[in-house]
């Protein structure tokens, strides 16, 4: 018997936009989605993966590599093996038929990073639905590397955010993003400098807004490791946030500890 069931919040974008035009290819990060999902299994929690078109999310291929897994060949394998062929990563459902279907049965939300969600889960109607019912209901939500980006869907005009930030029109944007409510919540997410370098080495190109910018223009309260890729995790009420993909297991353990306690005051 299961503990409870955790809602995990994948994303199909699988193409980002760059200053000047084109874009790359991105995904989501097989570490950072399968190192908390295999956690919060064995420590005896269900989960149910939902995306807003109901199909798996697309790996980004910088991902797949046994460096993320800190050269452990069978913590590798062993995740490879768990998004391939794992029940809980191919029965996947749209994002309107978990909400459809109750949020209450859900004791907890993780969405992992990878640029994608950036693209499409920041400014997803759906994605705001249920990051508010977290929030109202002060239920452990947990996202990591970019994907914090994913609680400005919680704005009113979370679109149109999003696109003030593409214009570069910083005034509108912290405009559309009053009365978010994140706002004032100690959090991390990808850092500026570590955007910088993923720039460089693997996206071929300049992003038009870096995820820093974009919580801080909302109000978020956000803090960075002055070490590139260095762990980092902060905790604010509900909230749980990892900087990058080096903070996958410090996640996992802080989002489990988040669980166990609220199962505990139940």
């Amino acid at each position: 018997m299961t503990k409870a069931t955790i809602l995990i919040l994948g994303s199909n974008a699988t193409q980002i936009e760059l200053r000047g035009g084109g874009s790359a290819t991105i995904g989501q990060y097989l570490n950072e989605t399968v190192v908390p999902t295999l956690a919060l299994i064995d420590a005896g929690y269900d989960v149910v993966l939902a995306t807003p078109n109901g199909t798996k999310p697309i790996l980004d291929a910088v991902s797949d590599t046994v460096d993320h897994f800190g050269g452990d060949q069978a913590a590798y394998d062993r995740a490879r093996r768990f998004f391939a062929d794992a029940p809980q990563m191919n029965a996947v459902q749209t994002l309107r038929a978990v909400i459809e279907g109750g949020l209450d049965r859900f004791a907890g939300v993780f969405v992992p990073g990878g640029h994608a969600p950036a693209v499409d889960l920041i400014q997803d109607a759906a994605i705001g639905t249920i990051l508010r019912h977290f929030h109202d209901a002060g239920k452990p939500t947990a996202l990591l590397c970019h994907g914090p980006v994913a609680i400005l869907a919680a704005l009113p005009e979370a679109s149109a955010y999003r696109a003030a930030l593409i214009a570069g029109d910083s005034e509108k944007a912290a405009a559309l993003g009053q009365d978010w409510i994140y706002a004032g919540y100690a959090m991390t997410v990808f850092s500026a400098e570590e955007e910088k370098i993923a720039e460089a080495q693997l996206l071929g190109g300049e992003l038009y807004f870096d995820m820093e910018r974009a919580l801080k223009t909302a109000g978020g309260d956000v803090s960075v490791t002055a070490t590139n890729f260095a762990p980092n995790v902060v905790v604010d009420r509900e909230l749980i946030t990892g900087q990058n993909p080096s903070s996958d297991h410090q996640l996992a353990t802080a989002l489990i500890d988040a669980l166990d306690r609220a199962r505990a005051t139940a």
